[in-house]
């Protein structure tokens, strides 16, 4: 990637602060150089945070990110301080899990777009949050989320 590729982004490169909120946060986008190829880009962040919005309590996620992308990449730290907007942000998991999805859908607007939220238990049950646009790509090689069933201590 040129510098003109990249001269407009504001973060990648600069201190920047975690943005207070994921409705301040910026998500910004790169060229994708293979266009013409149906492939996957996978984000993994085994550490989200947000807070319940009843009680305040923390609550902690693991999230795969899977997506193909049509004409724009999402530039990785603009991502990560995305995600981290969401540790002082009071939502529901399924809220959480989604808004991320249809923030990078309306973004990046990718030929297809899929995130497992793996919740880790509150009161004592998990709860796992999944989205997908649509049906992937033909032909497209789309490997497991990785991401094991809660077992507790068995």
């Amino acid at each position: 990637m040129g510098n003109e590729e990249t001269k407009n982004l504001s973060q990648l490169g600069q201190k920047a602060e975690l943005p207070e909120s994921p409705d301040v946060a910026v998500i910004e986008t790169v060229p994708n150089p293979h266009p013409d190829s149906d492939y996957v880009v996978r984000f993994t962040s085994p550490e989200f945070t947000s807070i319940c919005p009843i009680t305040g309590q923390p609550d902690f996620a693991h999230l795969v990110i899977d997506y193909v992308p049509e004409a724009s990449l999402v530039e990785s730290k603009s991502l990560k301080l995305f995600l981290g907007s969401f540790r002082n942000h009071g939502a529901f998991h399924e809220d959480c899990t989604v808004a991320i999805a249809k923030r990078l859908e309306d973004v990046l607007k990718p030929r297809w777009l899929r995130i497992g939220g793996y919740w880790f238990p509150r009161g004592g049950i998990p709860i796992d949050i999944f989205y997908q646009s649509g049906s992937p790509p033909e032909n497209l090689w789309l490997p497991d989320q990785g991401v094991a069933p809660y077992r507790g201590r068995g």
